[in-house]
């Protein structure tokens, strides 16, 4: 292992406790936004009062959506209106946004999103409030932002750390202060920008960039689900890197077949006081040494472990389990071998029907296509015709990886499990050695199949890169939930084919309450935020229909549930959906009229 950057950096809260008693202050106030939880800055708070010190620290992350959290009483509002600002330097709807989810937090309140005209001054929200007993009142909040050029050379608007001090209503100290998490991320990318990286890809075998923080800096309420900059950290360091790396290899930006290597950033809440960042490389963890993520399993009353059955798993199932339940279906076993040695397991089934390719885990932090899978496969195996291949996990690297991770923050979405080992999405791998695709090759050729089933999933809260512009460039349409949907992608000349085949799969899709009952909310969330949704809804399921041209089955039916990060009954709603899914699909294959 070779150590590029050991460093402790200050952490910004303590600063300011130190700073700011020692200027006399009579009669001022200070307002500061900085990247720490509630709890942490009301404690400051009392601290500097009794310092002689007024203060009032704001979040500088989401200060619209804290502001309705901490400074309003919401019970028994009746109209929200919020004037947000559009900053030439930003998306048009980058702070409606940012506002997210705010309209899952209103309840019954009616709530309407204003653009207001384009101005490069500070981002400021009018918010006007109107009670149901007629009282009204509007608040302004700030969102405290800098301009600045990233490693890219795009013109950003970012948020940042903020300090104000007033005496009576005049402003006489207004100005940025450089934060601990934006100072670690300006280490992080200068050091890699910077270091001496081979001539070809991979660059290294695993990259670590350990940040311990200090502080719980998350907000997780019913309202608002996860809130959390120390997960926001870790992926605004993991897709810059990958930025970074696109184009040290001179490929063009967002290109998923860079294989860089492994890129790990662990961010964690550090002990009181300590920040630092450790950026390191060496080799991979050898298969098995990982740390155990969360289980889906229950405990009897006497403490002895009860393995849940599949169908109620509530967690992402361990590779353990995984292997188990695959062996539980009958068939011709395949294999290939993933970059760091693991095994990628496959099963084929002859049958009269028409073949299927049923595949989980591409995205490897997308587990709830896993258990829709193998439950799909184990009721298929019980119907005669049925004729299938399944590979259950296809990326085993980056689902080691994602347990590992979940060990210490199972509520992160951890998208750098997203990938294999090597760095690239194993979809668009064009040329040997093809490790894990090798599988998917296998089971084709095997099948024959005609319809490809790929279980996916997307983030189940709000995923942003805060350090560089907010919204996650590339992965614009993801940056907020919007329920289950599917894409559908067909040859020439299945149109029809791909039509009929999703008409059929959301008019079964259309029976099951709940879903339907959470694809309209999640709808609803995202397009008070987003705007409209770019999909046609089909019998109150999203889908995207389009043709391609590219080697694959005829047709490919992509799931998208929103499954990073849930656990329980949603993880439950979540798999039984990709496992309707897929035997909806294998049905309408049944009916269709092939070319």
């Amino acid at each position: 292992m070779t150590v590029l950057l050991d460093l402790a950096l200050p952490r910004t809260l303590d600063q300011w406790k130190k700073l700011l008693p020692a200027t006399p202050r009579p009669g001022g106030t200070v307002e500061g936004w900085l990247f720490e939880g509630p709890r942490a800055r009301r404690a400051a708070e009392r601290q500097l009062r009794l310092a002689g010190v007024e203060a009032r620290l704001h979040s500088a992350y989401k200060p619209l959506v804290h502001h309705f959290l901490e400074a309003l009483v919401r019970e028994r509002l009746a109209r929200v209106t919020v004037h947000y600002p559009v900053h030439p330097n930003a998306p048009p709807r980058r702070f409606a946004l940012e506002a997210y989810p705010l309209a899952e937090m209103l309840g019954d309140a009616a709530l309407q999103l204003v653009a207001k005209p384009v101005s490069d001054e500070m981002p400021v929200y009018d918010v006007e409030l109107e009670w149901c007993d007629g009282r009204r009142r509007t608040d302004t909040v700030l969102a405290p932002n800098r301009v600045h050029v990233d490693h890219l050379g795009e013109t950003l608007l970012s948020p940042t750390a903020w300090l104000r001090e007033r005496h009576g209503q005049t402003i006489i100290a207004d100005g940025r202060h450089e934060s601990e998490h934006e100072a670690v991320f300006r280490h992080a990318m200068d050091c890699l920008r910077q270091h001496a990286w081979p001539r070809d890809e991979p660059y290294f075998e695993r990259l670590d960039i350990r940040v311990d923080l200090p502080g719980i800096a998350s907000t997780s309420t019913r309202e608002t689900g996860w809130i959390n900059t120390h997960e926001a950290l870790h992926e605004d360091l993991y897709f810059s890197l990958l930025e970074v790396f696109q184009q040290r290899s001179k490929r063009p930006a967002g290109d998923r077949r860079l294989q860089p290597g492994q890129i790990v950033p662990d961010v964690r809440a550090g002990r009181k006081g300590a920040v630092r960042l450790r950026i390191s490389v060496g080799s991979w963890t050898p298969p098995g040494n990982e740390p155990k993520g969360p289980e889906g399993t229950a405990v009897t009353k006497a403490g002895s472990p009860l393995v849940t059955p599949i169908a109620k798993a509530d967690a992402p199932l361990a590779p353990g389990r995984v292997k188990e339940e695959l062996v539980r279906i009958e068939g011709q076993p395949f294999a290939a071998t993933s970059v760091q040695g693991r095994t990628v397991a496959g099963v084929y089934r002859l049958g009269a029907g028409p073949a299927v390719l049923i595949t989980g885990a591409q995205h490897a932090n997308e587990t709830s296509g896993v258990v829709g899978a193998l439950r799909a496969a184990q009721e298929l195996a019980h119907r005669r015709d049925a004729h299938f291949a399944l590979i259950p996990v296809e990326n085993p690297d980056g689902y080691a990886l994602h347990r590992a991770l979940c060990a210490h923050a199972p509520r992160h979405m951890h998208h750098a499990a997203r990938y294999t080992a090597l760095g690239d999405d194993l979809e668009y791998r064009e040329e040997p050695p093809w490790f894990e695709r090798d599988a998917r090759h296998q089971a084709v050729a095997l099948s024959g199949a005609q319809l490809h089933i790929n279980l996916h999933g997307y983030p189940a809260h709000e995923w942003t890169r805060p350090f560089t512009g907010y919204i996650p460039r590339g992965f614009e349409l993801w940056t907020v939930p919007k329920g289950f949907f599917l894409i559908l992608r067909h040859h020439a000349g299945w149109a029809a084919q791909a039509r009929a085949l999703a008409d059929h799969v959301c008019r079964q899709l259309a029976q099951r309450p709940a879903l339907m009952a959470f694809n309209a909310a999640q709808r609803a969330s995202y397009n008070a935020h987003a705007g409209e949704l770019p999909f046609e809804v089909i019998h109150g399921t999203a889908c995207m229909i389009s043709e391609v041209n590219r080697p694959s089955p005829a047709l490919t039916l992509i799931t998208e549930f929103p499954d990073e990060t849930i656990y329980g009954e949603p993880f439950i709603l979540a798999h039984d959906t990709q496992t309707a899914t897929v035997l909806a699909a294998v049905d309408a294959l049944g009916a269709l009229t092939l070319p």
